[in-house]
Formats: C-alpha cells, sequence, structure tokens
C-alpha cells in the first residue's frame, strides 16, 4: 500500500518538475520537504493566533492546514521512494502496527 502511495507520489512529482523545468535530485527532494514543513508551520502560526491571518477565516485556515499536511506527506513518500526505503516495516517496528491491516483497530 506504502510503496504503490511512494510511487504515486514520485510520478506526480516527476510531470511537476517536467512541466516546469526543474531538475529533480535527492538534494531538491530533501530542499523541498523543508520548505513544504515551513508551509505548514506558516499556517499552523496562523491557525494558533501566532501569525497574521491575511483575511483567511477558520474554514479557509483549516482547508490550508489541510493541503500543507497533504504537501508535506507527499514529500515524505517521494523521499523513502527516492531512498527504497520500506516504510511498511519501518512503522511496525517504531509505531507497533501493521499500516496494510486495514482492519485492525483505529482510534480516534
Amino acid at each position: 500500500m506504502l510503496k504503490d502511495l511512494q510511487a504515486r507520489f514520485n510520478s506526480a512529482s516527476l510531470s511537476y518538475c517536467d512541466i516546469y523545468g526543474l531538475e529533480r535530485d535527492a538534494d531538491w527532494v530533501m530542499l523541498k520537504l523543508h520548505e513544504e514543513i515551513g508551509e505548514l508551520t506558516q499556517v499552523w502560526n496562523t491557525k494558533t493566533g501566532r501569525g497574521r491571518d491575511k483575511g483567511m477565516g477558520e474554514a479557509d485556515l483549516h482547508h490550508a492546514l489541510s493541503d500543507e499536511v497533504a504537501d508535506a506527506l507527499g514529500m515524505l513518500l517521494i523521499f523513502a521512494h527516492q531512498h527504497d526505503l520500506d516504510l511498511t516495516s519501518a512503522i511496525a517496528r517504531k509505531w507497533r502496527f501493521d499500516p496494510s491491516d486495514l482492519t485492525g483497530p483505529a482510534s480516534k
């Protein structure tokens, strides 16, 4: 499941780079990941009253937060793909559950 997601995000990123004429290498992916985490932090600071709201309401901020989490997650998955990381095994080791088992208990 995660390997497929990694490949799909990687493919989307390659298309993005082709469209905008960007050279995507290992450094670019790491730097882009940091950029996306920075953007996520900026929205979080705004949402929690630590930054200018720029005229955005609560619904807009919630939407922006979702978008930035998606961007950061995408770049993490691309990084994992680029370095052939087995996230399913790592999650099982570190988080002690199998992310491919969709029948297991879920918490709220």
